[in-house]
């Protein structure tokens, strides 16, 4: 039986946990903070509730697949979880609406037909079909395995099966990016091409510099579907905390680490900021980069985001300049109107100005920006069935200082989805960068995406194990990348690498 400290009580973190108790080890968990879940927080005020983190699920497979793998009781004993219906409404910015079905691939076809004209459905459909090949050709070795050693194969080799398009007298030309795939691909249509941005902005990503492989990412939703948890993604977070307690890992919160110690060139254990040190044969950090910059900055050849590189062949750098969420909580009077979507997507009228301003060299709160708006139809999260708690999101750069005229802005955007907003809000919180920042330890607050291929590896995250023997990295700054489903596969690759040793060649 091994001894084993855990940095951080995010979910990445507290999932390798869970594995690695039922493997037999000995796991004690240091959270700076005075509670678990990482992103997943939450805001409780006058009997209203709200995430202050992701609002939906993908993916449940992959809890699934921890709370059978780490007891008796499966994931559904534990948390309720419903597909929303429909998944999304996006509104676009000429105002066409389109509801999509949850998990129907056909279906979302259909709607499209129905919401945009004849032909918008099988331009979409024969997109979704591309997709299938890039997630086919990428899945396993991006969610189920170890960043591999040669992950430049990864990284050199576009997974999506691009249309190739010849002009005049031009060569082929071939759709290298997601942008260059919708202005290719999807027949023109400017709302097909904000449809599919969105899935990168979403992620904050740069549509027009992501590469192509991020088909997956419309396409997991599309076919895994979305799904809402009651009591919101924070009783989730619950759930896989009294898993980890259930199979006896401890914690220890308001128990900030100051650095990793290293032993005979390996991580020997942690030092507390109490000055008490604590020996372990493994540490797994699930802490943003920064942090764990400085948990190893006494450490030997460990300076800077090497911490966190590959031991192989090149390295896989620590991202940043990545944008961060601002959200604006609304405790409303009045019942939640029947078949409201859960999930509305307002899309910007100047999609330019926004992704300038996230991505270019214009930085700020874009003027109109595209926004999430969240309305679960969920009787645990109000004082009774006479108020609504309502969700805005938006994508804005990390570091963002944010101003009440800001708040206001999206007040006003968000009218157009919600009529009667002003003389229904009750009142309103408001979540900047610097809380995500305070929350997660990230750099401004910023938020990290999941791991693609292609794109001379620029998306790929850092590998689980180190340079540093017996230093692991879990949690969505480590591969396979950011989002709730992701940091669950970090979790079970790490727990892998700890119990089976480096050949551990992925989950089954």
């Amino acid at each position: 039986m091994a001894r084993i400290v855990v940095i951080g009580a995010g979910m990445g973190a507290m999932a390798a946990a869970a594995r690695l108790a039922v493997a037999g080890h000995r796991v004690v968990v240091h959270e700076r903070s005075g509670t678990y879940g990482g992103a997943l927080g939450s805001v409780e005020r006058d009997g209203f509730a709200f995430d202050t983190g992701p609002g939906l699920l993908h993916l449940p497979a992959v809890y699934r697949d921890l709370f059978v793998k780490t007891g008796k009781e499966p994931l559904e004993k534990c948390v309720e979880l419903s597909q929303v219906e429909p998944a999304v409404r996006h509104v676009f910015a000429d105002g066409t609406a389109a509801d999509l079905p949850n998990a129907s691939r056909a279906g979302v076809g259909e709607a499209l037909d129905a919401a945009l004209g004849s032909g918008a459905g099988a331009a979409w459909s024969a997109y979704m079909n591309r997709a299938r090949e890039a997630w086919d050709r990428t899945r396993r070795p991006l969610l189920e395995e170890p960043l591999w050693p040669n992950w430049q194969v990864l990284a050199d080799r576009e997974p999506y099966p691009s249309v190739p398009h010849k002009r005049l007298l031009r060569r082929e030309r071939r759709a290298s990016t997601l942008t260059e795939v919708g202005e290719l691909e999807l027949g023109g249509d400017a709302r097909l091409l904000a449809l599919l941005e969105q899935y990168a902005l979403a992620c904050g990503l740069d549509p027009r510099a992501t590469p192509a492989s991020a088909a997956v990412l419309p396409y997991l939703e599309h076919t895994f579907g979305a799904w809402s948890v009651r009591g919101g993604m924070r009783a989730l977070a619950t759930a896989v905390y009294e898993r980890c307690l259930a199979r006896r890992v401890e914690f220890a919160f308001d128990s900030p680490v100051a650095r990793i110690i290293e032993k005979d060139g390996r991580a020997a254990g942690v030092e507390l900021a109490d000055g008490t040190a604590e020996e372990a044969d493994f540490v797994v950090a699930g802490v943003a980069p920064g942090a764990l910059d400085g948990l190893l900055s006494g450490v030997s050849g460990m300076s800077g985001a090497s911490g966190v590189n590959i031991r192989a062949e090149g390295e896989v750098q620590a991202r940043s300049g990545l944008p961060s969420r601002l959200m604006v909580l609304l405790a409303l009077r009045g019942a939640r109107p029947e078949g409201t979507p859960h999930r509305t997507v307002l899309h910007t009228p100047d999609r330019r100005d926004e992704l300038d301003r996230l991505f270019g060299d214009r930085p700020g709160l874009p003027i109109a920006p595209t926004l999430t708006v969240l309305r679960p139809d969920d009787p645990t999260r109000t004082p009774d069935a006479g108020h609504e708690a309502v969700t805005l999101t938006a994508t804005v750069p990390a570091h963002t200082e944010v101003t009440e005229a800001d708040v206001e802005r999206l007040l006003d955007r968000a009218d157009a989805v919600l009529p009667g907003l002003r003389e229904r809000l009750l009142w309103h919180e408001v979540r900047t960068p610097a809380d995500i920042a305070q929350a997660t330890g990230a750099d401004g607050g910023a938020v990290p995406p999941p791991s693609l291929a292609a794109g001379d590896g620029r998306l790929l995250h850092p590998a689980n194990s180190t340079r540093l023997p017996g230093l692991f990295a879990a949690g969505g700054w480590a591969h396979p990348g950011g989002g709730l489903p992701h940091a669950g596969m970090s979790g079970t690759l790490v727990a892998g690498l700890i119990v089976e040793g480096p050949d551990f060649r992925g989950s089954q």
